[in-house]
């Protein structure tokens, strides 16, 4: 007998207060105690279930993107901020959404990314000889000019650019928390993100690369055979930029948050890249940083169950497999766990996040530094958390380590 989702009594998780985000991991468990899959929270469904993720995502040809409806939520209509979520590549569709992945898909392939590993390593590098003196820091604004900075070489800018662009990416990042709160600071963001890459093109424009070409010059290109317009081009390099920076940063800062209590694993890391990248594999499946949102163009059935018409429903993709249904022992850390349900942190679908590669090569290369340059890590202070909707992670790492000049 079918049932309408709005009509059952669902657990409800309160995924927007500090408390979950501190810890999601019991409210989930807790929910699927309750439903098997599904449960609700103040903005539509979620779905709690890794193998209902994959089925419902199979379908997605049934379901649109949120982004108009979270400027309408947040009051937006008519703003620079509002206009650029309507229309960047992840609010596309079908065609749309195709039209840039194809314009983009050649520059984040994984041998590309194989080839930028020595500028990864080299910007990792410079960034603990100017942090790792110190002694002490705060990891997660260390970890945030890592990202930003292979970028800013990908693209053909200088990384001196990064300290005044941090704050606006920080603010764009929070968009999908929808928290009015922080609309004035995502408005002023876009607004100098879009200043900067307007200057950043019409720079190379009168300063055109004579032999090898950067992800810039191939852009400009296609801007110069009318497949792009001058806004596409600067909203497009906004999306790129800021794309990589929350989900890159908050990744690398989590997973030191599980390796500081575990110092056989930060060890073995420092001496072995190999297993550096299994480490990294066991982080994504055991919290990553990313739900998604889908809003449903019609009713859509699922074991048993009528989700309604213009319902919201959201992935949580970074818990997904946090789940003994699916996986052993899940709240156990461990690097050598056998194969076993593959994760989905990078999402599923048309929309599987583009710089995958890329943020497995960024962070693998990344830790392994790292970990060879700070020795003995310890935690100083109390961490705070950023809301789990969205790009979920840690709000400031404090950490104190015993600083290594050479890495080995």
């Amino acid at each position: 007998m079918m049932q309408k989702g709005q009509d059952l009594e669902l657990p409800y998780l309160e995924m927007e207060t500090d408390d979950f985000a501190a810890d999601p991991i019991p409210h989930f468990e807790r929910a699927r105690a309750q439903h098997p899959w599904l449960a609700r929270w103040v903005l539509g469904y979620v779905v709690t279930d890794y193998k209902a993720m994959r089925e419902l995502f199979a379908r997605e040809g049934e379901m649109g993107q949120l982004y108009n409806q979270i400027v309408e939520i947040m009051d937006a209509e008519g703003t620079r901020w509002g206009d650029f979520q309507k229309r960047h590549m992840l609010n596309q569709m079908g065609p749309a959404h195709k039209r840039y992945r194809d314009m983009l898909q050649a520059s984040f392939t994984p041998r590309r990314m194989n080839e930028l590993r020595p500028l990864m390593q080299r910007t990792m590098t410079e960034l603990l000889d100017e942090w790792a003196p110190r002694g002490s820091f705060d990891f997660e604004e260390f970890a945030s000019y890592y990202p930003i900075s292979v970028m800013c070489r990908m693209i053909g800018a200088s990384p001196s650019v990064v300290p005044g662009l941090r704050s606006a990416m920080e603010a764009i990042g929070l968009s999908t928390s929808m928290d009015k709160r922080w609309l004035p600071a995502m408005q002023k963001g876009v607004e100098q993100m879009e200043q900067f890459v307007i200057d950043l093109v019409a720079q190379r424009r009168a300063s055109p690369h004579e032999s090898q070409e950067d992800l810039l010059d191939m852009l400009i290109a296609i801007r110069d055979r009318d497949e792009l317009t001058d806004l596409e081009l600067h909203e497009l390099l906004i999306f790129l930029f800021v794309a990589g920076y929350d989900t890159s940063k908050n990744m690398t800062t989590l997973i030191m948050n599980l390796l500081i209590p575990r110092p056989e694993i930060y060890e073995r890391v420092a001496r072995d890249f190999d297993y550096t990248k299994r480490v990294v594999e066991e982080a994504l499946r055991y919290h990553s940083t990313t739900s998604t949102q889908r809003v449903l163009l019609e009713d859509m059935e699922y074991q048993g169950v009528v989700l309604e018409k213009g319902s919201i429903v959201w992935f949580p993709m970074s818990i997904a497999v946090h789940d003994d249904r699916y996986v052993s022992d899940p709240d156990r850390f461990d690097p050598d766990r056998k194969a076993e349900t593959k994760h989905i942190a990078f999402g599923l679908g048309p929309h599987i996040c583009l710089g995958q590669y890329l943020a497995q090569a960024l962070i693998q290369e990344g830790l392994h530094l790292i970990a060879q340059r700070l020795v003995n890590p310890r935690t100083t202070g109390a961490r705070g958390w950023r809301p789990f909707p969205g790009a979920w992670g840690i709000r400031g790492l404090p950490v104190e380590f015993d600083p290594v000049a050479v890495a080995a």
